[in-house]
């Protein structure tokens, strides 16, 4: 593959990537309709949504915005958009990281000959992701950093999970987790946490390795919780579950700026390296994939185990100064909210404990998700 250039940013923009389910409105079943809703808005959407791997998915990107604010005005006129279009065509969006009651079986793979490629390699593990996740990208100076910053931020990968978790159910039963698209995901052979890299030569030697001896195609098929990301000269924050609202996604997204920002200020001072083991890091991400909001998790520079809408506080606390420099201080503490739930996964599980119909969980939480709800 050779040599990858990394676009450096000078300020931590923001970018943002939402992955929908379209859910029929009647049925409120999963639909493989992205090709006509695609259709029905425009060509001159094109890059904007897109297809995914499932034909029940769109996905919806963002612009490079300097701040939250920005990010939520872009999304709000797209959103729009994409609504009245799946109104015309009697469809819903569906706000969750996976679907409480439809079949991956009955869902339809996008004829794109890469997605063709990826089930041919992948087999059933390709063929069960109809997950729905939201990916971060925040801009940063140079690709050492942005390696940097990938594995400083993965301690906080659980919180992050925790807050978005919104996968309880799995094709009608109750998994117990809170966000099971995290297990799916995991399933993958370059997915979950990423392995340790000290430098942007080292990432680039890792694909470069990968690609030659034929273990994936392209860089593309790097599904990490946290990647660099060459093109856009970002770290790209993919942890995370679909959060069941625009707030709580514009929340999340002010969390992963200020971290982003703050491990980045860091590395500029000269901080040292506290090494968190990757054991502690995988068992925190299970804390908050099974128990979500109410998890309790291990912190890594005192060994306590505290719950996490008090690591969020304090979080939140540590990262206000920045916030306000960043103009995003309503948006982080849209995070202390979250955290004292309910979370959406929680939403779903209360809905159906008190109608018993999981028709009703994508009824009542695709009306609840509307921006004219």
């Amino acid at each position: 593959m050779g040599k990858l250039e990394f676009n450096s940013n000078t300020e931590p923009t923001l970018g943002v990537e939402l992955e929908l389910g379209l859910v029929d409105a009647d049925t409120m079943a999963l639909s493989n309709s992205v090709a006509p809703l695609l259709e029905r808005l425009g060509p001159e959407y094109e890059g904007v949504f897109k297809p995914e791997l499932m034909q029940c998915c769109l996905e919806i990107n963002t612009g490079v915005c300097r701040s939250v604010a920005e990010v939520e005005a872009d999304l709000r006129q797209k959103l729009a958009v994409v609504q009245r279009g799946a109104d015309e065509l009697n469809l819903r969006l569906w706000w969750g990281a996976t679907h409480p009651f439809s079949q991956w079986r009955d869902q339809q793979v996008t004829p794109n000959e890469r997605y063709q490629q990826l089930v041919n390699l992948l087999q059933e593990m390709a063929r069960r992701l109809v997950t729905f996740g939201l990916h971060i990208h925040v801009g940063v100076d140079s690709g050492d950093k942005a390696v940097m910053i990938c594995d400083r931020i993965m301690r906080h990968l659980p919180t992050l999970l925790a807050l978005s978790s919104s996968s309880p159910f799995w094709e009608g039963r109750a998994t117990g987790l809170q966000s099971h698209r995290s297990k799916i995901m995991e399933g993958l052979p370059t997915a979950g946490l990423p392995t340790l890299m000290r430098n942007w030569s080292e990432y680039v030697w890792l694909v470069n390795h990968m690609v030659d001896t034929g273990f994936i195609n392209t860089i593309r098929e790097i599904w990490w919780d946290v990647r660099p990301h060459h093109s856009f000269g970002t770290v790209e924050v993919r942890v995370c579950d679909m959060p069941g609202n625009l707030s709580d996604v514009l929340g999340v997204a002010a969390l992963v700026q200020c971290l982003v920002k703050a491990l980045s200020d860091e590395i500029d001072e000269g901080a040292y390296q506290h090494d968190c083991h990757p054991m502690m890091v995988r068992q925190n991400k299970w804390r908050a994939s099974r128990f979500g909001v109410e998890a309790e998790l291990v912190d890594s520079y005192t060994y306590r185990v505290e719950p996490v809408s008090l690591v969020v506080r304090e979080l939140v606390d540590r990262l206000l100064p920045l916030a306000r420099m960043l103009d995003c201080t309503h948006y982080l503490e849209q995070c202390l909210q979250i955290a004292t739930g309910p979370s959406n996964a929680q939403r779903q599980q209360a809905i159906l404990a008190a109608t018993g119909d999981p028709t009703e969980v994508v009824r009542q939480l695709t009306a609840a998700s509307r921006l004219d709800g």
